[in-house]
């Protein structure tokens, strides 16, 4: 969906035109001519089967990928214009659950450690605030530490769920202008999905969902 044109001419937040990209090694190209225009307010669904390249595409849009033609750019400038550094702090992305990590450490730091961290009061009780929007309040409730608990392989263990709206709660607490969410919500009960739906729809100020069919 799209927000109502104001009227004002608009720098799209990302503009992508005629995007290829091929894994080295494979004479075929993943990506051919791939053209988007995300504005600010902008809520995308993009759906595919597996192999259709929508991981990639996301890939390319964080940073983590430079395609191999066409022209990519953030807020009317290019990667090698705004630098690495910028242009992934702008661009957030909540990759699929077999490429995201649970760290050892404080849930707190899980949830922090992209944006403010060691965290001030402010940014903790925010944290929380969006942790509870998504429907982690029982978790936060349940572990003796709360925010300060544990959590990763020596410490308390997350269901698949609640790992999946951890890496949602900390890609919207970065602040970015643009957050992807690639499969985040597979893992969720239809209740727990119209809970952390409304929360992201919220918060994320311009969204991209991936998901299949």
């Amino acid at each position: 969906t799209r927000r109502e044109d104001d009227g004002d001419e608009r720098e799209p937040v990302i503009d992508a035109r005629d995007l290829h990209f091929a894994y080295a090694g494979r004479g075929r190209a993943v990506l051919r001519g791939a053209n988007l225009s995300i504005e600010d307010g902008d809520r995308i669904l993009v759906e595919g089967g597996s192999g259709a390249g929508k991981s990639t595409f996301a890939s390319l849009l964080v940073g983590l990928r430079q395609p191999s033609s066409g022209l990519l750019l953030l807020r009317g400038f290019d990667r090698a214009t705004l630098g690495t550094h910028e242009w992934r702090r702008r661009v957030i992305a909540a990759p699929q659950f077999h490429e995201n990590h649970v760290l050892t450490g404080t849930f707190a730091f899980n949830l922090l450690m992209g944006s403010a961290w060691p965290a001030p009061p402010e940014a903790m009780e925010r944290a929380e605030t969006v942790c509870r929007e998504l429907g982690l309040g029982p978790l936060i409730d349940r572990m003796p530490g709360g925010l300060m608990q544990m959590v990763g392989e020596t410490g308390w263990q997350l269901s698949h769920g609640e790992r999946s709206r951890l890496f949602m709660a900390r890609a919207l607490l970065q602040d970015a202008d643009l957050v992807v969410l690639d499969e985040s919500f597979a893992a969720l009960d239809p209740e727990a999905l119209r809970q952390t739906m409304a929360c992201v729809l919220e918060r994320a100020p311009t969204l991209m969902a991936i998901a299949h069919p």
